[in-house]
């Protein structure tokens, strides 16, 4: 017995193949029929559109799941521009918890504040009353902690990093993180999961890539999330970071061992690892990389012997070319058509050259990469500028010359590193601060939508089309319809850019294989 079909009707569908649809049929979780809504057929059910655009639902490719969810309940830093509005709100925010708690927050951009001075240990034990004080920079490779949660773990001054400011990064950051973490318990994390997916399907995206690993978060908590996926809210497609954990992967039931597993740092605390000194660095630092060509090599050769896709999180251009360095050595061993036909990835991928898109384009290799990077710190006077120059920073997260030359790309928001905000990644990597680097709209939302299912190798999903799974969303439209996708830009050229004031598509239904995962008004 078939369960029972739903016809939605009376809106427009972006469907290329046939651009007059204004109806389709979903029955048994796929597309049973779509066309004009004049010749629908019968269905238990019908759904009036009244004139809403209905598209393929998106796919986010590199997302923590715990982290957003607790930053979305917890304490969110983005806002602090200055030392004294971090210390603020961690006081506003101790003075609600217990006397033992550890006060966990994170997104504070140093970058951003007219006056970079950091609080240090002592003054946030003195804001959180003596408190453990975790707080993660955007970029979540380093943190700032108070003296407290250095007493908590007393190995950090050995680590790689350290710095008794309070200012830890590298292995330091590792250790103090796993500290501050094990003080969530499995209920709050699981709480933190569903309200991460749940806001995820509100804003029309259908399935997420988890990016765990030994370093990043634990196995409880990957394998905790992976058993939420699809039940009610968003798929789950896991990548474990681990290197030569390619069956440690597999027995956890990841995709892929990949993900954030470390060739580098980030660029805000100025760890990726890049080719010329950072120009913000007194030390002339180029960053760290933390994996050799070897290691590189022999984790897709661990990952070729377990049918599995590898990965590495890369954000600097020698990281990147390291990383390179690896696949040509693989492909010594495997030969070109293997490696690309695992369709292994490269996350973030934000400083490129000619020659390393090139060697992308050679191994087949996915670029997971996030627009939002440039919206927030790309173009003069901004984060980029200030650790790169002018002239780098406007090469760097280079979408659309790798799009035109035939990367895979899939987008994604690396949240919490950056908000869920598929329609905003969208328009970012058609507003690139660097017109040379800009994508049409319409290659854009292939990236995010169709883009992310073939990065797990699902070809057929991300479409409206006859026999596809019913995997779409619902959109109000304030700006408009054109060709079938929103429009997203103002029509005067000279105000579009990443601050463009077009209001963006809201989301009215989420569906997930012809279940609804979100709908409107709905608790």
């Amino acid at each position: 017995m078939t369960n029972p079909s739903t016809l939605y009707r009376g809106g427009v569908l972006h469907c290329p193949a046939d651009p007059g649809a204004s109806a389709l049929l979903v029955r048994d979780g796929r597309i049973a029929w779509l066309g004009s809504a004049a010749d629908a057929p019968s269905a238990d059910r019908v759904v009036d559109l009244d004139g809403a655009l209905v598209t393929p639902a998106f796919v986010d490719a590199h997302v923590h799941a715990t982290d957003t969810g607790l930053v979305l309940s917890g304490l969110d830093l983005s806002g602090a521009r200055s030392a004294g509005g971090v210390l603020d709100a961690v006081a506003s925010f101790a003075a609600g918890l217990p006397g033992d708690a550890v006060v966990l927050g994170h997104g504070w951009d140093e970058s951003a504040w007219s006056d970079a001075v950091l609080p240090d240990a002592v003054a946030l034990d003195r804001a959180a009353g003596g408190r453990r004080v975790y707080l993660s920079q955007a970029s979540i490779h380093s943190a700032l902690v108070s003296q407290a949660m250095l007493a908590a773990c007393p190995e950090v001054v050995s680590a790689a990093g350290f710095d008794a400011s309070g200012w830890v990064r590298r292995d330091a950051h590792h250790v103090v993180r796993a500290a501050a973490f094990a003080s969530v318990t499995r209920a709050q994390r699981v709480a933190a999961q569903r309200a991460a997916l749940a806001h995820a399907a509100s804003l029309g995206i259908a399935a997420v890539h988890e990016c765990g690993g030994p370093e990043i978060s634990d196995e409880e908590d990957f394998t905790g999330l992976l058993a939420l996926s699809g039940a009610g809210v968003p798929e789950v497609y896991g990548y474990w970071g681990e290197l030569g954990g390619a069956a440690r992967a597999r027995e956890l039931g990841a995709v892929g061992a990949g993900g954030d597993l470390f060739a580098d740092g980030a660029l805000g605390s100025r760890t990726a690892f890049v080719s010329e000194p950072y120009r913000d660095s007194r030390s002339g630092s180029c960053g760290h990389g933390y994996l050799t060509a070897e290691q590189v090599r022999d984790h897709l050769l661990d990952c070729a012997a377990h049918g599995l896709q590898g990965g590495f999180h890369a954000i600097g251009d020698a990281a990147i070319g390291t990383v390179l360095a690896g696949f040509a050595g693989a492909a010594e061993r495997l030969g070109v058509d293997r490696l690309r036909a695992a369709r292994h990835r490269v996350e973030h991928a934000e400083i490129m050259s000619r020659r390393l898109i090139a060697g992308f384009v050679e191994f087949g290799i996915v670029a997971s990469m996030q627009p939002a990077f440039d919206r927030l710190w790309g173009g003069a006077g901004r984060m980029y500028e200030a650790r790169l120059g002018l002239d780098r920073s406007l090469a760097s997260n280079p979408m659309g010359a790798m799009h035109s030359v035939g990367v895979a790309l899939a987008f994604g928001s690396d949240s919490p590193v950056t908000p869920l905000d598929p329609w905003g990644s969208v328009r970012a990597a058609a507003a690139h601060h660097n017109p040379a680097q800009r994508m049409s709209v319409r290659a854009a939302f292939a990236a995010h939508t169709r883009g992310g299912w073939r990065a797990v190798h699902l070809d057929s999903e991300g479409v409206l089309a006859l026999g596809a799974p019913a995997t779409f969303a619902v959109w109000s439209t304030p700006a408009g319809v054109e060709r079938g996708l929103p429009v997203l830009q103002a029509a005067d050229p000279e105000v579009r850019g990443p601050g463009d004031p077009t209001p963006l598509p809201v989301c009215r239904r989420t569906v997930l294989r012809g279940e609804v995962i979100y709908e409107e008004g709905s608790s």
